[in-house]
């Protein structure tokens, strides 16, 4: 049996919602991990899974989280204010709070340890801005949940970088979008990456520095997830790895759409499963 299996959960915003679907297919596949690890978005997904327990309750539970989040402004849409007001201020972002009180209102508490987490083990990735390289959170049990959450998704402008023993954090896909090498640091012998970034535009030039800057980050987050990838493969590590996103372009901060993805990701997955490449993976969980 190829154990440990890690599910990898990637960062994409509002595009995370493509993983609620495709866990709830993995949960109706009978595919369960030993160790998850997320990335900004995915961390949030990742710790619900964690938490709410990995079956049809903990996907009931999720599916409502993201229900929430569509009814709430968690992420403005108005860059440049965003931009204008980091710059004038030192405060931490003005989604922090919002997230912050969003996590406590869907039971992650500040008491809440790694060690509190029982039948799978729970990894979030953020970034040390100093020296670029991934920080992970849950390697020692005994650090709150909750703080490795809000560093996870410290994205800028959003949310501010987040002071931690003397290092300063950010949202962990700026140096690892899709986490592949954190699971193969924590003995994953098996990956499931779960990627929603959107691929990298070959259409005419992006117009506008936002635009250009969208394009920037896609191709930079193309690129870190196929070295991560080449780099588990050269261990001998088996990865599936599995691109979500196929659709229409969706900003990281649109949770409007949060239904129409979970099905998109729900059917994109079982449309995975049916393929040679997962036969092995299904059969090792007792699913075929």
């Amino acid at each position: 049996m190829a154990r440990p299996l890690a599910f990898v959960l990637g960062g994409g915003g509002a595009r995370g919602a493509l993983q609620v679907g495709a866990l709830k297919a993995l949960v109706e596949a009978g595919i369960r991990p030993d160790l998850l690890v997320g990335t900004s978005i995915g961390a949030v997904n990742a710790t619900s899974m964690a938490l709410a327990g990995f079956d049809h309750q903990g996907i009931a539970t999720l599916v409502r989280n993201w229900q929430d989040a569509r009814n709430s402004e968690l992420l403005t849409s108005n860059t440049l204010w965003l931009v204008t007001r980091a710059i004038l201020s030192r405060r931490r972002g003005t989604s922090y709070d919002r997230l912050r009180a969003f996590f406590l209102s869907h039971g992650v508490s500040p008491e809440m340890c790694f060690a509190d987490i029982r039948g799978v083990r729970l990894i979030l990735v953020a970034a040390d801005i100093n020296t670029g390289e991934p920080v992970l959170y849950g390697e020692d049990d005994r650090e709150a949940i909750l703080e490795g959450l809000m560093a996870s998704v410290a994205l800028p402008p959003w949310i501010l970088p987040v002071e931690h023993r003397g290092r300063l954090l950010v949202d962990g896909g700026l140096v690892s979008n899709l986490p592949i090498l954190p699971a193969v640091r924590q003995g994953a012998r098996e990956i499931l990456a779960l990627d929603v970034a959107e691929a990298p535009s070959r259409g005419p030039r992006a117009a506008g520095v936002l635009p250009f800057l969208g394009r920037v980050l896609e191709t930079v987050e193309a690129r870190e997830g196929a070295i991560e990838k080449e780099a588990a493969l050269a261990r001998g590590i088996i990865v599936h790895h599995l691109a979500l996103h196929t659709g229409p372009s969706v900003a990281l901060w649109d949770f409007r759409r949060v239904d129409e993805l979970i099905v998109q990701g729900l059917y994109r997955t079982r449309q995975a499963l049916e393929t040679e490449e997962y036969q092995g993976l299904i059969r090792d969980s007792g699913g075929g």
